[in-house]
């Protein structure tokens, strides 16, 4: 049975609320993901202008403008002087995602999220096991490696191999050395590493995780005393670390909201609980209760 449930997390939740309601949050990224690609793309492909640009700078019904902040920063240090609508742009992004959490791009925007998904999946329907370790700090030193060559090189140098560009750009101009980094990023985390690629090594990650320190949406283990220990949850999370000191109350009196800055807010721990122990809510909802974890046992 644990075997089982490790191949396959959610089956409970499937069997208690049906199977749209054990993947609506799987759902709605997908469609978030898939429709913004799909705007962006319109313009290129088919004439309709509705966004120009791409996802590092792009200008909405030619009223709104939007840019990537850490793309800023890059070209800051690389000697170019921005424009005043590009620091706009990066204004309104930086507190929307200081607002909703900075993660929140990796899981509801980023398109390499459905590949990285992806191999998560198969490698868990293969029972595919062990592999190398990465530091989830590793991250943060690309991040500053990528700062640090635009400071050099006078140039935004990571967003020539940035593979979020690259897919871009690729399914413009056709894919071509694209088809390599996606081919990449996925045999990395099915073969070498789970979830190796969002989890500890892309530098874009770790920037929008800075902004997602304070923000106010989370998700919450709101009614953790229900837990029956299936660890399904444990399963899909992409940055499990977050969940257990929600989860059981470690140390003891932690509150049931994840205050991580590494947690996407993918709802995915929502969609497999089958008692509907996590929810979406805000950081001040952070109620302390009496020790959950002497009830459960404590995730390991």
């Amino acid at each position: 049975m644990a075997n089982s449930k490790a191949v396959q997390p959610g089956t409970d939740a499937i069997a208690a609320k049906g199977w749209i309601a054990a993947h609506k949050w799987l759902i709605l990224r997908r469609i978030s993901q898939l429709g913004i690609l799909g705007l962006f793309l319109l313009g290129p492909l088919a004439g309709i202008w509705i966004i120009k640009g791409n996802l590092a700078s792009s200008l909405t019904l030619d009223v709104l403008p939007l840019t990537d902040p850490y793309v800023l920063i890059q070209s800051v240090l690389a000697g170019q002087r921005p424009i005043q609508t590009a620091i706009t742009g990066a204004v309104i992004i930086t507190v929307f995602y200081l607002l909703v959490g900075g993660r929140t791009y990796c899981s509801w925007l980023c398109p390499i999220n459905i590949i990285t998904d992806a191999a998560a999946w198969l490698r868990n329907k293969l029972s595919l096991k062990g592999g190398a370790t990465f530091s989830k700090n590793s991250r943060f030193w690309l991040l500053g490696v990528t700062l640090l060559l635009a400071l050099m090189s006078g140039t935004i140098a990571w967003e020539l191999v940035n593979p979020v560009s690259m897919v871009f750009r690729g399914l413009i101009f056709g894919m071509g050395m694209a088809w390599g980094i996606v081919l990449a990023i996925f045999l990395l985390d099915l073969l070498v590493s789970k979830r190796a690629w969002c989890g500890s090594l892309c530098p874009v990650g770790a920037f929008y995780s800075l902004l997602g320190h304070t923000s106010l949406l989370r998700v919450s283990a709101a009614h953790r005393e229900n837990c029956n220990d299936c660890m399904d949850c444990f399963v899909v999370c992409p940055e499990h670390q977050v969940i257990k000191p929600a989860l059981k109350e470690i140390p003891t009196g932690t509150g049931p909201v994840i205050l991580f800055s590494q947690c996407t807010n993918c709802g995915r721990c929502i969609d497999v609980c089958s008692e509907n122990v996590f929810q979406f809510d805000f950081r001040f909802n952070n109620t302390k209760t009496t020790s959950v974890a002497n009830k459960h046992e404590v995730l390991s």
